[in-house]
């Protein structure tokens, strides 16, 4: 779409996270008035997730940062799984598709992703970014919505034609609309550690992404960097304390990671516990208000739906938004987009998430990889590289068109 927007219309975007900077890049670039309100005064330095899928990069092209971004990353050759004694359950690899291939996957510190997100929003000229920005409260009638903020200098209202929250998990956003604990789903008991740390996983076998399938020790091990930083995901005993999940972090690493490694053996540059949940907002669009991304839904971070279906959720309301702006759809197509992204999360984000997970600890591994029906799957496509390729695009079911309900055809 390169229709322009010749009539005023300003989108605020609560939260300079990946999802709220996608959303603005891609609105100013068609003249849209965009302003971010950003919390803290600077971008989160931490790497988090880093895949991003076929689904995503349609996006990040879209928003014109997907060469930067391959630029300064790498294309991962594959994933597997494996049990703890390494034995190989189901591996599929990348080279099915091209590595010039716009779909193929590419990784890069979601940090860095941002950073460059950030640079090509501050060339629009109709892009702004506030810091120290902190949405207390909100509210909207039939001509705006707005936002009041906590700012060093004061109060200060923020007025739009539509607000969207992107502002993560804790989103100010969701619960100024439905309440405080209104954010309907579940939390998994299990308790994980992410952490990121320097190791050669390679020298034992192990590929990009690797997955350990086992009822104590399960764990994800996946190369992040071009450098040989390493994101490491495990569970340990719920019910601890921060300072004590990090005195047992090396007892952990020797128990689980190939080769018994010592404090000396490996550099851990961040370690963190976090509790995983499955939910979703009562609704992603209130009037002039929308969510998106962690705002609007979580689910645990196994396999990357949590990153991938919120830029999908970005890809969707930037499309709707745009057609409100245009004069192309009525007000009534964020009801779609409400209704839609709920039913792929429904179907797709929550349950897939939740297999991904159980997958690695709920049944004997042996057990798991005789009768997995996925595992076998993926042994089937190790054989096929056309149905590794289908397997591979599968996620492009994450996004909807949502040009398909403007009222006049698409430019």
């Amino acid at each position: 779409m390169t229709v322009t927007v010749s009539r005023p219309f300003k989108v605020a975007i609560a939260g300079a996270g990946p999802s709220g900077l996608l959303l603005a890049l891609l609105l100013a670039k068609h003249g849209i008035q965009v302003v971010v309100l950003e919390a803290t005064d600077k971008l989160d330095e931490q790497p988090r997730a880093c895949h991003y899928a076929p689904s995503s990069n349609i996006e990040l092209e879209r928003a014109g940062v997907l060469q930067d971004i391959k630029a300064g990353g790498f294309s991962a050759d594959g994933v597997t799984w494996r049990k703890k004694d390494r034995t190989p359950i189901a591996e599929i690899r990348n080279d099915v598709m091209p590595k010039d291939d716009p779909l193929r996957m590419v990784v890069l510190p979601l940090n860095q992703v941002t950073e460059i997100m950030y640079k090509h929003l501050m060339q629009k000229p109709t892009a702004e970014l506030k810091w120290n920005h902190k949405v207390t409260g909100l509210g909207q009638d039939a001509d705006k919505a707005w936002v009041d903020c906590e700012t060093p200098s004061g109060p200060s209202r923020v007025e739009a034609d539509y607000i969207v929250g992107c502002d993560g998990a804790n989103s100010q956003i969701r619960r100024s609309l439905f309440g405080d604990f209104e954010f309907p789903g579940w939390t998994w008991e299990k308790q994980i550690i992410a952490s990121n740390m320097r190791y050669d996983f390679h020298k034992f076998g192990y590929i990009d992404s690797t997955f350990v399938v086992d009822p104590d020790d399960w764990y994800m091990a996946a190369r992040i960097t071009n450098d040989g930083l390493w994101r490491v995901t495990y569970g340990d005993t719920p019910g601890l304390t921060k300072e004590e999940y990090m005195e047992r972090l090396p007892m952990r690493y020797e128990q689980m990671l190939p080769g018994s490694p010592k404090p000396g053996d490996y550099e851990v540059v961040s370690a963190s516990p976090y509790k995983m949940h499955q939910r979703i907002a009562p609704k992603l669009a209130e009037g002039r208000f929308c969510l998106a991304a962690d705002a609007a839904h979580l689910c645990n971070p196994f396999g990357g739906m949590g990153l991938t279906g919120g830029i999908a959720d970005v890809g969707g309301l930037y499309e709707c938004l745009l057609g409100i702006a245009t004069g192309q759809a009525d007000p009534s197509i964020l009801e779609k987009y409400d209704e839609i992204r709920r039913e792929i999360y429904n179907n797709m984000i929550d349950p897939i998430s939740t297999g991904n997970f159980k997958r690695l600890w709920e049944k004997d591994p042996d057990e798991t990889a005789k009768t997995d029906e996925f595992f076998a799957m993926v042994r089937k496509a190790s054989e096929d590289k056309e149905l590794a390729k289908q397997m591979q695009l599968g996620i492009l079911a994450l996004r909807h068109d949502m040009t398909q309900y403007y009222k006049t055809p698409k430019a």
